[in-house]
């Protein structure tokens, strides 16, 4: 489970890390009222689950209660990636001196915990190991022995952060054990220029299969694509892609991807409807897909198996007449194999409808949906 920023510095806060004052706003003028409470300037920050807020305009600077109040009415209902801002963190600007990175993280590969620290924070950290990878300092950890204080004064060493990161290190670190965490990041994790050192954001994914060992009251308020796919059962995963896919089964779904990609187009979701595929589901992945400005195109690539491609095509069909004129807007392109797929490809063919495109091979499938992603 991800936190939004507001919680995970909440997390910090009660383990003993700084963060900057501040409180969550739904309203404008709840946003106005913490500024004038604040007594100085603020930085007004989207709360989404989601990366790129910056670059989406998602945090603002305000001057004052007025300034607050008018970023406030920007950036709330604001959608970023697909999520939908709406709430702000109304949070004192603080102007670093230095910027730095720090992140602990459960290492699935090698079955153990790992620490990633490097005195060049506040940008794109896959960016930063693409470009210099001896930036940042790597160092397992070891489970039972975890990070102390000397543990953490030689990961701060290491990176070349001041000797004052050496405890808010080992702090993270009991966020990650004591909160049942699989991440804990701060990106930046800033200096000031009296030396103080303090998480400028954070993000915390806990993990859920704790929950029972804790009291947790982290609803998922986010009304995104990921949360609106859950409600509806759907197993969705939203991607930075122009082609909407669609399968019925996990495996496939991840052959589709892999297709798309090599058709020289980029995914932009991953959505398995199981193998059930009535027409409510597929309405409702349909639904969840073209609600996404990124998709261009859809690609539907079902193998009938328990589920017939003719029951599928049905779904199909019903599931475009209960999206009406949503369903016109995009081009969706249907590749139906296994049980009835003849049977499948004629229903869709007598329905006559102007966004559907069958293709027989997946790899025609995806080369289509590709070309008209790119609007061709």
């Amino acid at each position: 489970m991800d936190l939004y920023e507001y919680q995970a510095k909440e997390l910090f806060g009660r383990h003993g890390i700084p963060v900057p004052a501040g409180r969550v706003a739904t309203t404008p003028d709840e946003a106005r009222a913490i500024a004038t409470e604040l007594g100085a300037p603020v930085v007004i920050k989207a709360q989404v689950k989601t990366g790129g807020r910056g670059k989406a305009g998602g945090i603002k600077p305000a001057a004052g209660p007025a300034a607050a109040e008018t970023a406030a009415e920007h950036v709330i209902g604001m959608d970023i990636k697909g999520h939908i801002a709406r709430r702000v963190l109304v949070e004192a600007a603080t102007v670093p001196f230095e910027e730095y990175y720090a992140a602990f993280l459960v290492d699935r590969a090698e079955g153990g915990f790992l620490a990633m620290v490097s005195a060049q924070g506040g940008m794109e950290i896959e960016e930063l190991a693409a470009r210099d990878p001896d930036a940042i300092v790597k160092l397992p950890i070891d489970p039972v022995a975890g990070v102390d204080a000397d543990t953490a004064r030689l990961l701060a060493g290491k990176a070349g952060l001041p000797e004052q990161a050496a405890e808010v290190l080992e702090k993270l670190w009991r966020v990650l054990v004591e909160e049942d965490a699989v991440l804990v990041e701060v990106n930046p994790l800033i200096s000031t220029t009296d030396q103080r050192v303090m998480a400028l954001d954070g993000k915390v994914t806990l993990d859920d299969n704790a929950a029972y060992r804790h009291s947790w009251e982290y609803a998922d308020e986010s009304v995104s694509l990921e949360a609106q796919a859950k409600a509806k059962g759907l197993n969705y995963v939203k991607l930075d892609g122009k082609v909407g896919v669609i399968g019925n089964g996990a495996g496939l779904v991840m052959s589709t991807l892999d297709v798309v990609a090599g058709a020289g187009a980029a995914p932009a979701n991953f959505l398995d409807i199981g193998g059930g595929a009535s027409a409510q589901v597929m309405a409702d992945g349909l639904e969840i897909i073209l609600a996404d400005p990124d998709v261009k195109s859809v690609l539907v690539n079902v193998f009938g198996g328990i589920t017939a491609c003719d029951a599928v095509a049905n779904g199909i069909v019903t599931a475009l007449q209960l999206l009406g004129e949503r369903g016109h807007g995009r081009p969706i392109v249907v590749r139906l194999d296994g049980n009835n797929a003849e049977v499948g490809r004629r229903i869709l063919s007598d329905a006559r409808h102007p966004a559907v495109r069958q293709v027989s091979t997946m790899d025609g499938a995806a080369e289509l949906a590709a070309r008209l992603a790119a609007g061709a």
